[in-house]
């Protein structure tokens, strides 16, 4: 158990960047978190930000996102995708890129050695769990949190295999419950609460299930909170939008990170100063 503040991080892929604005307004603001909880790409974010909780380590992974290219991470274009998809069968990018530029960034240590209190959520295939990882070795876990099927091959840990945790639990306010946090500051990438539509287009169908499926845990863990949790969603500051709109579901699309970070700092920040 733990008492005080936590940072939940949610998942989203390429629209993490909201999520770096929101820690550099929180660390601007002086606020500080007794523990970080992670979903997929805000597994990668709160393990950086655990890393170095200070000032500069915010400047850091701003740079990070500042600087990230999509080949970077998944080399080959569209043909290496094809051969990749052809070759696995069930997956478009191998990850050993992913793997090496998370050790270039957070080293090669472990869970239980960062300066401030981590842990990463995924989806264990074999019991279909929930798993959380405490301890162990900080690389795997992050890569197995964000594990995105049919992108990303799960990824295996002594014998079990894992994937992405937004499978189970996209925005992990319940475990920051469980663990005991007062004071909990959510940090997303968007589309909570806007209304959802019939599929009417292939690809609606399956981010339709999706969006019921992470806003439903999310809104019943809002609806559950004891007397004496306080919950800030963090804003994004960006217009809605359609949650289905194609550009929005490009994942190699990192071209709007400068600009998702500033906007998301401001909105932070705004809000911190009115709460």
């Amino acid at each position: 158990m733990t008492s005080g503040t936590a940072f939940v991080l949610g998942g989203g892929g390429h629209r993490g960047a909201y999520e770096v604005g929101m820690l550099k307004a929180l660390t601007h603001a002086g606020i500080g978190a007794d523990i970080v909880l992670g979903t997929s790409i805000g597994a990668i974010n709160g393990a950086l930000y655990a890393a170095d909780p200070s000032i500069g380590g915010i400047a850091h992974l701003e740079q990070v996102w500042r600087d990230l290219e999509f080949g970077d991470l998944f080399p080959g274009g569209l043909w290496g995708r094809a051969r990749t998809a052809i070759r696995e069968r069930t997956y478009l990018h191998a990850n050993d890129h992913l793997r090496s530029w998370l050790g270039e960034h957070l080293g090669h240590g472990h869970i239980e050695d960062l300066p401030t209190r981590f842990q990463c959520v995924a989806a264990r295939i074999e019991d279909s769990s929930e798993h959380w990882f405490t301890e162990g070795a900080l690389v795997d876990a992050v890569l197995a949190s964000s594990a995105v099927p049919g992108l990303l091959p799960p990824v295996e840990i002594d014998g079990m295999h894992y994937i992405d945790g937004g499978v189970v639990n996209s925005i992990p306010l319940s475990r920051a419950l469980d663990l005991g946090a007062r004071t909990v500051f959510v940090l997303h990438v968007g589309h909570i609460d806007d209304e959802l539509a019939v599929p009417t287009k292939p690809w609606d169908v399956g981010v339709v299930a999706f969006e019921i499926a992470r806003r439903h845990r999310f809104a019943s863990d809002l609806a559950g909170l004891p007397d004496d949790v306080t919950v800030h969603v963090l804003p994004t500051g960006a217009a809605v939008g359609r949650y289905n709109d194609p550009a929005k579901l490009r994942y190699d699309n990192l071209a709007d990170a400068e600009q998702q970070i500033t906007t998301s700092f401001r909105a932070a920040k705004d809000y911190l100063v009115r709460m």
